[in-house]
């Protein structure tokens, strides 16, 4: 049990990581990692209901997405280039080694079909951190900083199944305080 609550303890530093990717476009106090992988198991649940994928299944791979980063931290886009680091299903491996097998099963299955890209549940999930990107970059923006556009862009491109497609069409034409508007005039 001790090796389990090394991982909680461990998964807990994504609660403090900071999103680096934001910090190079000028935002001081970015989202954690953590913030970012709650919503994207929450819009990975919402495209895979859409697209007739297993929500649950979604938004589990998306909570592990980045559990790898407590290791290899986040990286901006722009330094990848400079650093060579191993595969996330090797940084699992390397996290769940002591766990009991049932739960490092568990992990390393999520992670390696998380990677593998092939299930819907999976391509939903890759769609959510995209996705989830966007929407990150359009409340920053929103919220006055500028050199936001670059992240659109990029997420928008990345979107692959038809449902993360339209729903950041909506997301584009929606400002981020709108839903707020809309319960304020009891609507």
């Amino acid at each position: 049990m001790s090796a389990i609550a090394d991982l909680m303890f461990e998964i807990g530093l994504l609660k403090r990581y900071k999103r680096t990717g934001w910090l190079v476009a000028g935002v001081r106090d970015p989202e954690s990692i953590a913030e970012h992988s709650f919503r994207t198991a929450v819009i990975a649940s919402v495209i895979a209901a859409m697209e007739g994928a297993d929500p649950e299944r979604a938004a589990f791979l998306c909570l592990f997405h980045d559990s790898q980063e407590t290791r290899i931290m986040d990286i901006p886009y722009v330094s990848k280039r400079y650093l060579t680091c191993p595969p996330n299903e090797e940084v699992t491996a390397d996290q769940t080694r002591h766990l009991p097998e049932v739960v490092a099963r568990m992990l390393s299955k999520a992670v390696g079909e998380y990677e593998e890209k092939t299930s819907l549940e999976a391509q939903c999930g890759r769609d959510a951190d995209k996705l989830e990107c966007l929407i990150q970059a359009v409340e920053y923006r929103d919220q006055g900083h500028g050199h936001m556009q670059p992240w659109i862009d990029s997420s928008l491109s990345a979107l692959n199944t038809a449902s993360a497609k339209r729903l950041a069409d909506s997301i584009l034409k929606t400002g981020s305080l709108d839903w707020m508007h809309t319960v304020i005039a009891g609507e």
